[in-house]
């Protein structure tokens, strides 16, 4: 299958997941924030573990099916990874969300806190890929 209309589907399916989600449980579709019920113990587990474990399915069923899932081995080393993971949840704290939930969710509800919040993710990332490849010389890899 071409790639665009593997990412095509994988955005439908995203935002199809996103609209289910609000629909039948009025839940905010943000990674961080359904990850984050399951580790502080909030009483509604059953349909975080059932979200999380459907993200990880995915790409292993795209595998299964189409015998690559075009998602390889990480190319930095784990402490790199590890530093990331932590930048990443401190972010997520600091901003109130994650991608996820502000840039699908709360971009499609008009909500202007998102729209910053997007906003910076895109420009963090985009400083950070250039400090890594042009500054740093690719450092992790």
């Amino acid at each position: 299958m071409h790639p665009w209309l593997l990412s095509a589907i994988g955005g439908v399916l995203i935002g199809l997941s996103a609209v289910l989600l609000m629909g039948a449980l009025g839940r905010i579709a943000g990674i961080s924030g359904i990850a984050g019920g399951l580790v502080v113990g909030a009483g509604d587990r059953a349909w975080r573990i059932a979200f999380i474990v459907g993200l990880v399915a995915g790409p292993w069923l795209l595998q299964w099916w189409q015998g690559d899932s075009g998602i390889g081995l990480p190319q930095v080393r784990w402490p790199w990874m590890a530093l990331a993971g932590l930048l990443v949840g401190f972010g997520t704290r600091l901003g109130g969300g994650c991608t996820s939930g502000h840039g699908v969710c709360g971009i499609a509800r008009l909500s202007p806190r998102s729209l910053l919040a997007t906003a910076v993710f895109v420009a963090t990332s985009m400083a950070t890929a250039f400090v890594m490849r042009h500054m740093l010389g690719g450092a992790g890899a």
